[in-house]
């Protein structure tokens, strides 16, 4: 039986001049966003701010999440003016602080490590006091692949968890949970960037199995840790197994300080980009 969506995580459709106007700037760019291609449920009210979490490396990913609703099909060649577009469209923005992600590309030699560093790059050599997080793919846990990233050095480096250790076979079949704690390790021991990580509840894991997850980051440096709730994108994925109450989150807030995390954003709607310069202090 499928749940009812709480009114707490419903959000209006907001169109105003100042959602169009990021709109037209990302199609005049060409540009992806995984607001647009994940259904995020805060598109609407980042679009009022002038700010969107660019998606590079095309809108197709080779791996099959059970919860994520960008394409799977076959990917396409890389497109070599994107981080160009890309530094255009933070100039355009007003950008103070963007946020680049990517579908995963395992099909790339490097998992498209350096085309991230292209796009940080970019923004740097057009917008120089911009600050630049990046939310990456695995990378297989290529260690050279991580060393383009560390180069570049974004001021924020996050890889989502996604999930509890119990759940994330199911969840992410092609992905390995000791793989993505080693990648934040690697760039923790290897760099002074700040790491951050997130993961989704309502997929069957419980409050203790939430807790070992939060110690397993903090275990490897982890310094940023972001947890919202999962909502089914379709029949076709995973169901939502609980939709977890205000006081519960209050819960899970009391739970990332006792394990120590530097700072932490926790909520239903919280999702891995969500007032993403708020949470590294940028004003």
């Amino acid at each position: 039986m499928q749940r009812r969506l709480p009114e707490y995580l419903k959000r209006p459709i907001i169109d105003t001049d100042k959602t169009r106007t990021v709109r037209r700037i990302l199609k005049t760019k060409c540009l992806n966003t995984v607001c647009e291609n994940a259904r995020c449920p805060n598109k609407n009210e980042c679009y009022t701010k002038n700010t969107a979490t660019f998606l590079i490396m095309g809108n197709n990913c080779t791996r099959n999440c059970r919860y994520c609703n960008i394409s799977c099909n076959r990917p396409e060649p890389l497109d070599m003016d994107e981080p160009k577009h890309i530094a255009e469209a933070v100039k355009d923005l007003g950008l103070k602080y963007a946020v680049i992600t990517s579908v995963t590309r395992d099909d790339l030699l490097d998992g498209g490590a350096e085309h991230f560093a292209k796009c940080i790059y970019e923004i740097r050599n057009i917008c120089e006091d911009v600050k630049v997080e990046i939310l990456t793919p695995d990378f297989k846990g290529n260690k050279s692949s991580l060393d383009l990233i560390i180069k570049s050095h974004p001021d924020v480096f996050n890889h989502n968890i996604e999930t509890v250790k119990e759940v994330f076979k199911q969840a992410r079949p092609q992905g390995n949970y000791e793989c993505s704690l080693e990648v934040l390790k690697y760039i923790k021991e290897n760099s002074d960037i700040t790491t951050k990580s997130g993961l989704m509840i309502g997929l069957g894991e419980t409050f203790e199995q939430i807790e070992n997850t939060m110690n397993d980051l903090i275990n490897v440096g982890c310094d940023i840790l972001t947890i919202g709730q999962y909502i089914q994108p379709s029949k076709k994925h995973l169901p939502v197994s609980k939709y977890y109450t205000p006081d519960e989150y209050e819960k899970l807030k009391l739970l990332a300080k006792k394990a120590g995390f530097k700072s932490f954003q926790i909520g239903p709607l919280v999702r891995s980009s969500y007032k993403a310069a708020d949470i590294v202090n940028v004003s």
